[in-house]
C-alpha cells in the first residue's frame, strides 16, 4: 500500500500511532465493500509488540462499537503479529478496515520470501505440537474469510469478521380495526424518558416525566431510581428494580411515587445501552399503566386451546414454543431459562420451579435458573444425573414424587426447602440429555402423571431452543476464555520475580473468576504449604480473610488435576460467626482473633463454594491456587475449567521465578564471597572505597579493590581492572585478590608480588584475562605522615591532591599483567603529608561517556581539585557523584574508587 512507508515513519515502536481515517468514497476496490473507517499502526520486532497489537485492535474495534467481534479479532491478531515479529523477525503493520459487512484486519511483515509456517516437518496439519501455523488454523476456524497477499516488499495476511446478524424490517404489525376497538389513551400521550447510570442513579429526566410525576429534573438527577420506584414484591421471585435495571431488556409494571407521595402505576420498557466510551446505562420509557398499549409488546401467539375461536372459525395454530415462552422470546440464555421456569411454575400452579443443564459428559446437572427456592439453590449448584435406584433416581426420564417426606433425599436440590410434591422431566435433543425441568409445591400428592405429560410436552418444545442458546453461550465463553488465557500467558511470561508472579496470579482471578483468592506455596517436597498471597475484590476484607485462613490448616498438596472442593474456610467462618453471636448474647467469653464485625463479614465473604487447584510444575506440586465465592454462590463448570488452564500456566511461571530467584541468590552469594571483608582501621590514615559493578544483578565485576593488614604497622592496598565484565572477569578478580593477600603476607615486596600474580594469570590458559593493577604498601609514620610504595602495572595513575589544591600523578606507568611472561617491575615511594589525598580509580571512572564527550583524566583532575579540605569519604562520594552526573545513561563499565587521606593533626595548619 502506498501509505505504508508514511505510517511506518509516524508510528512509534510499541505505542504505535493510530491513524483512523473516515472516507466518504462510495467506490469499491477489487470488489470489496466500501471502507467507512480505517486505523493503522506499526509494531517493532520485539516480544512486547504482540501485547501492544492486541490492545490496538481491541481499542479500535471497541471505539467503533463492534464489541461482538472483539475477542475473535484480538486472538487472530495476536497469532498473526507473533508470526511477523517472532518468526519473520520484521516489523508488523496492522491495519483495521471497517465496512458495511464487518471488519477486515491486515497484518503485514517485510519478509515476503519467508514462507508461511503452514506445515512443520514431522507434525500433521492441525497438531497442537507444531511450532507454527496455528494462526492460519485459527483464521480458518474463526474468520468469515481470510487470505494471503504477496508483494515485492511485504507479505500480508488478512482476515474478515462479519458482524452478527441483526434483524431489520417489520417486527410485528396488527390489522386495521375500527376506531372503537383501539386502546384508550389521554389526548396528550406522555412518555416519560428516564436514563439511569451504572450505579442506578437518575442521569436524565425529560419534561413528560416531570408532568407525570411532578418532579423537576434538578430534584431527581443524581438520586437512585430505587428511591422513587414502588416495586411489586411477587412471592417466589428474587428480581427487584435494581436487578431489572441491569438486564439487557425488561418490560412490565410497577409504581413510581410522585411529588405528593402517591404511587402512580406505570408500564415500563427498559433497554440497557452503552455510549461511545463503553459506559453502560439503562433507558426507561414510562407511561401510565392504563395506557400500557403505547409500549407493551403485542402477544403474537394465542393460548394453546385457542386453535379454534368461539365463533367456530378455524384459526392458525401457534408455535408451541411461543405459546409456552411468550413473545418476544428472550434472546439470551439466562433470560430464556428464567422465563421457562416461571412459565412452568405458572402452568402447573406450583410454588417453585427449577431448570438444570447437563454437563458435556452427562454425569452432572448444574442449576441455571430457579424461582421460589432459597438463593443457595438458584445458581450453579451441581447434582448427579444418576441419584439412586429406580425410575425416580435418574434425570433421564420423567418422574413424579407425590410426597418427598416419604423418600427424603430423593431430590437433593429440594432438601430443606419444605417442598413435598414434585414433577421433573428431562430436556433431550436427538436422544441426548441436555437438561432437566422440575416444578414443586409445598402440598403433598399434588402432581400425577398427567402433570408430568403436560410438562414433558412443554420441555420437548423448548429443548432445542435451550440447547442452541447454551451452545451460543459456550462459544462466547470459549472465545472470551481464549482471549483471557492469551493475555494471562503474556503477563506471566513478562516477569521472573516470585512476588510479582504471585500477585499477578491473584489479580487475574479476582474478580474475573472468583470473589477471593489465596495462593499457597510449597518450598520443598514434603514441607507444609505456606499462605503466600491473599486477595479479595473488597480490599477492606483482605486482612480478615488472611486472619481466617491463618487459623485453618492449609489444603493438602495433592497433585491430582482439576478443582476439588475445600470446606475448611467456610466452616471456620461460620464457627467464628456463631461464636460472635454467642458472645453478643453473653454466652461466650473466650478470646478470639477476629472482631465481631469482622467475623460476620468474613462469614458472608467466604460462605460460598471454595475450590483448590494444584500448581504442578515439572512433576512437582509447588503450591495451590484457592478460589472462593461469597455466601450461597457456586462456580460454573466453565469457570473451573478456565481456572484449571490458568493454574497450569501460573504454576510454570511461578516455578520459573523460583528457579531464577535461586540461581540469582547463588550467584550473588558467590559474588559476595569475592568482595573483601570490612576495611581495616589504618592508624593515622582515612580510607574510603566506593564500588559499582555494571549489569543487573551483578555485585562483582572486572574491577576490584582490597585494603588489608600485612603485618603490624604495614598495610597493603590494591585496585585493579580485569579485561571484560561478568562472571569470567569476576573469576580472575577472585584469583588476583586472594593471591595479593597471600604473597604480601609471605613477605614478598610489591614487584615480586605482581610478577608471581602475572604467572598465575598466564597459567589460566584460555580463561586468562589481562589485568591492570595498582598495588601498594602503606606505613603510617610517627610524625603524622604516611609512606607508600606503589607499583602501577598498566593502571590509571594515582592522583595526589595537596592541601593547596594542586593535583599531580603519584607514580609512573608500567606494563600490565597477563600478557608477557617476563616482567621487570619496580616500586616507587610516595610520602603523604598531613592533608594530602591519594585518589586511585579504575578506567570506568575516566571513560564515562555522554555522546561524544568523555570525562577523561582532565575531568577527573578538575573534580579532585574541588575536593580540597574534604575527608576521604567526602572525596570518594564527590568523585562518584561527578561521574554519575556526567551522563544520563546507566554506567556500562564497572567502577571502583579508592581514596586515602592523611588527616591534619590538631594544631597543625590546614
Amino acid at each position: 500500500m502506498p501509505e505504508k512507508s508514511a505510517e511506518r515513519e509516524q508510528a512509534a515502536a510499541i505505542g504505535a500511532q493510530r491513524t483512523p481515517v473516515d472516507t466518504g468514497s462510495d467506490q469499491t476496490a477489487m470488489g470489496r465493500p466500501v471502507i467507512t473507517a480505517r486505523a493503522a499502526a506499526t509494531f517493532e520486532p520485539v516480544g512486547r509488540s504482540v501485547a501492544a497489537a492486541r490492545g490496538f485492535v481491541r481499542d479500535t474495534l471497541q471505539g467503533w462499537g463492534l464489541g461482538d467481534i472483539v475477542d475473535d479479532a484480538v486472538v487472530l491478531t495476536s497469532e498473526l503479529v507473533t508470526n511477523a515479529v517472532v518468526h519473520a523477525g520484521t516489523a508488523a503493520d496492522v491495519v483495521c478496515f471497517r465496512d458495511a459487512e464487518g471488519v477486515r484486519v491486515e497484518v503485514a511483515d517485510h519478509y515476503p520470501e519467508r514462507e508461511l509456517p503452514l506445515h512443520d516437518a514431522g507434525q500433521p496439519p492441525g497438531s497442537p505440537d507444531r511450532e507454527g501455523g496455528r494462526g492460519l488454523l485459527l483464521c480458518a476456524a474463526l474468520a468469515s474469510r481470510w487470505g494471503v497477499d504477496y508483494t515485492a516488499a511485504d507479505k500480508r495476511v488478512w482476515f474478515h469478521l462479519d458482524l452478527p446478524d441483526r434483524p431489520v424490517g417489520t417486527r410485528s404489525a396488527g390489522p386495521a380495526v375500527p376506531d372503537t376497538a383501539l386502546p384508550v389513551a389521554a389526548t396528550r400521550v406522555r412518555v416519560g424518558v428516564v436514563q439511569v447510570d451504572r450505579g442506578g442513579a437518575v442521569s436524565a429526566w425529560n419534561t413528560d416525566a416531570q408532568e407525570l410525576f411532578g418532579y423537576a429534573p434538578e430534584q431527581v438527577i443524581g438520586k437512585p431510581l430505587t428511591d422513587l420506584a414502588a416495586w411489586p414484591h411477587t412471592p417466589g421471585t428474587g428480581t427487584g428494580i435494581a436487578e431489572a435495571l441491569l438486564l439487557s431488556r425488561w418490560e412490565g409494571s410497577y409504581g413510581v411515587r410522585d411529588h405528593e407521595g402517591r404511587t402512580v402505576p406505570v408500564y415500563a420498557s427498559h433497554l440497557r445501552v452503552r455510549d461511545s466510551d463503553g459506559e453502560p446505562s439503562t433507558v426507561c420509557l414510562l407511561v401510565p399503566d392504563h395506557e400500557r398499549a403505547v409500549l407493551q409488546s403485542p402477544q403474537r401467539a394465542p393460548a394453546p386451546d385457542a386453535a379454534s375461536g368461539h365463533d367456530g372459525q378455524e384459526r392458525s395454530t401457534a408455535d408451541p414454543f411461543e405459546v409456552f415462552i411468550g413473545s418476544p422470546a428472550p434472546d439470551d440464555l439466562d433470560g430464556l431459562l428464567q422465563r421457562t421456569v416461571e412459565r412452568a411454575r405458572d402452568m402447573l400452579d406450583g410454588d417453585a420451579a427449577y431448570l438444570l443443564l447437563a454437563t458435556d459428559d452427562e454425569t452432572e446437572l448444574e442449576v441455571r435458573a430457579s424461582t421460589g427456592l432459597p438463593a443457595a439453590r438458584q445458581r450453579f449448584a451441581r447434582v448427579p444425573v444418576e441419584g439412586g435406584s429406580g425410575r425416580y433416581g435418574s434425570a433421564r426420564m420423567p418422574s413424579v414424587h407425590e410426597d418427598l417426606s416419604v423418600v427424603p433425599g430423593a431430590v437433593p436440590l429440594l432438601s430443606g426447602t419444605g417442598m413435598r410434591s414434585v414433577v421433573t422431566v428431562p430436556l433431550k435433543v436427538e436422544g441426548r440429555l441436555t437438561g432437566s425441568l422440575g416444578v414443586a409445591t409445598e402440598a403433598p400428592t399434588r402432581y400425577t402423571n398427567e402433570e408430568a405429560l403436560r410438562l414433558q410436552f412443554a420441555a420437548d418444545r423448548i429443548a432445542l431452543a435451550v440447547e442452541r442458546a447454551r451452545l451460543t453461550e459456550l462459544e462466547r465463553l470459549r472465545r472470551g476464555s481464549l482471549s483471557f488465557l492469551v493475555e494471562a500467558s503474556d503477563l506471566l511470561a513478562g516477569t521472573l520475580d516470585r512476588d510479582q508472579t504471585l500477585a499477578l496470579m491473584a489479580q487475574m482471578t479476582v474478580p474475573t473468576l472468583a470473589t477471593w483468592c489465596a495462593v499457597y506455596t510449597v518450598a520443598d517436597q514434603g514441607s507444609d504449604p505456606m499462605l503466600s498471597y491473599v486477595l479479595h475484590e473488597d480490599e477492606d476484607r483482605i486482612d480478615s480473610l488472611k486472619a481466617l485462613l491463618g487459623k485453618v490448616d492449609p489444603p493438602d498438596p495433592v497433585p491430582t488435576p482439576g478443582a476439588r472442593v475445600w470446606t475448611a474456610p467456610t466452616e471456620a467462618a461460620h464457627s467464628a460467626a456463631l461464636r460472635t453471636s454467642l458472645r453478643n448474647a453473653g454466652m461466650d467469653s473466650g478470646d478470639h482473633r477476629l472482631s465481631p464485625a469482622s467475623s460476620l463479614a468474613t462469614a458472608a465473604a467466604v460462605g460460598g463454594e471454595t475450590v483448590v487447584l494444584p500448581l504442578v510444575a515439572r512433576n512437582r506440586v509447588i503450591g495451590m491456587l484457592t478460589l472462593g465465592k461469597p455466601t450461597d454462590e457456586r462456580f460454573r463448570q466453565e469457570i473451573l475449567e478456565l481456572a484449571e488452564d490458568l493454574s497450569r500456566r501460573a504454576a510454570l511461571a511461578l516455578d520459573n521465578a523460583r528457579l531464577y530467584s535461586e540461581r540469582t541468590a547463588i550467584s550473588q552469594s558467590l559474588q559476595r564471597s569475592l568482595l573483601p571483608p570490612e576495611l581495616p582501621e589504618v592508624p593515622g590514615v582515612e580510607v574510603e572505597v566506593i564500588y559499582r559493578a555494571a549489569g543487573e544483578g551483578n555485585e562483582v565485576g572486572g574491577d576490584f579493590y582490597d585494603v588489608f593488614e600485612i603485618r603490624d604497622g604495614a598495610y597493603g592496598f590494591a585496585i585493579g581492572d580485569v579485561c571484560g565484565t561478568g562472571p569470567e572477569a569476576a573469576a580472575v578478580t577472585g584469583l588476583a585478590r586472594h593471591a595479593l593477600r597471600l604473597l604480601a603476607r609471605e613477605g614478598f615486596g610489591g614487584p615480586a608480588v605482581l610478577e608471581r600474580l602475572n604467572a598465575a594469570i598466564l597459567d589460566e590458559g584460555t580463561r586468562s584475562r589481562f589485568l591492570t593493577l595498582l598495588y601498594g604498601e602503606l606505613w603510617p609514620q610517627a610524625d603524622g605522615s604516611a609512606e607508600l610504595k606503589v607499583v602501577c602495572a598498566g593502571h590509571p595513575l594515582p592522583l595526589r591532591l595537596r592541601p593547596n589544591g594542586t593535583v599531580a600523578t603519584a607514580a609512573e606507568p608500567q606494563p600490565l599483567l597477563g600478557v608477557m611472561d617476563d616482567l621487570e617491575l619496580y616500586e616507587e615511594t610516595v610520602v603523604l603529608d598531613p592533608g594530602d589525598v591519594l585518589l586511585c580509580v579504575t578506567d570506568g571512572v575516566t571513560e564515562r561517556r555522554e555522546g561524544t564527550r568523555m570525562l577523561g583524566d582532565d575531568g577527573l583532575v578538575d573534580a579532585l581539585t574541588a575536593c580540597t579540605g574534604l575527608n576521604a569519604g567526602a572525596v570518594a562520594a564527590r568523585i562518584m557523584r561527578t561521574v554519575e552526573r556526567f551522563a544520563s545513561a546507566a554506567p556500562s563499565d564497572d567502577m571502583a574508587i579508592l581514596a586515602m587521606r592523611v588527616p591534619v593533626q590538631q594544631g597543625e595548619p590546614a
